[in-house]
């Protein structure tokens, strides 16, 4: 587990491209400290695994599922990348629960100042937005921000000069793509929320019963005389 408080920027050194993956060869410095063949970094906030290191780089291979979600498809040798090392228990919990594991990505729409803070407004999915709420946390490349608006087609955040000059976003100009996790609460609620379906349920999917053909709305949206039951009704 991450905090989205990016501890430095790190340069990408080297790509070894597969078929359908990757190797980075990543070069930092505070990251490893203390690291090990095994441990967890974030990479622009993408959970990955040291598989070597060297006194002042690390590699992490990168599998088709992270390249199809993320930005690094458009990854290049040279370009700097946001850095954090997996939250040790009992460490301070800076920013927000980050999970390193990249939802997907947003394009920069605009960026404008705002006397000293930086304006970024963002455009997203809808399937990412509906997890994005005004005053909520949002991790862009790996830096826990708050979200400061949210549009029909995009959300915006602002940022302090503090946060610009520690991480990659000072670098980031309009039509930049960067990854994005919502907030992992969001997700689990939605799915909680969801009818269960029973084994039975389950095996007739697909099969027509005229008996059973005219449903009711409520039916669709589970709610039984059981559900009613459990709460009172």
């Amino acid at each position: 587990m991450f905090t989205g408080i990016v501890e430095e920027v790190g340069i990408l050194k080297k790509i070894v491209w597969g078929a359908h993956s990757a190797a980075l060869t990543i070069q930092a410095k505070r990251v490893l400290s203390d690291a090990a063949v095994g441990d967890s970094i974030a990479v622009n906030g993408i959970c990955l695994t040291v598989t070597s290191l060297e006194t002042t780089a690390f590699t992490a291979d990168v599998m088709h599922e992270t390249l199809n979600r993320s930005s690094l498809k458009g990854a290049k040798p040279g370009m700097h990348v946001n850095l954090e090392r997996a939250m040790a228990a009992g460490g301070r919990f800076g920013g927000h629960i980050v999970s390193g594991h990249v939802d997907g990505t947003g394009t920069i729409r605009q960026i404008r100042r705002d006397d000293n803070a930086v304006w970024f407004t963002i455009t997203a999915s809808p399937k990412l937005l509906r997890y994005i709420v005004e005053k909520g946390s949002i991790t862009i490349d790996g830096i826990s921000l708050t979200v400061a608006a949210v549009a029909a087609d995009s959300f915006s955040v602002s940022t302090i000069p503090h946060t610009n000059a520690v991480t990659t976003l000072g670098e980031r100009k309009a039509g930049d793509l960067v990854n994005l996790e919502t907030d992992i609460i969001g997700k689990y609620v939605e799915r909680l929320l969801q009818p269960m379906k029973t084994e039975e349920e389950r095996n007739t999917v697909g099969k027509r019963n005229p008996e059973t053909e005219q449903e009711t709305s409520a039916d669709r949206q589970g709610i039984t005389k059981e559900f009613l039951a459990q709460y009172g009704f």
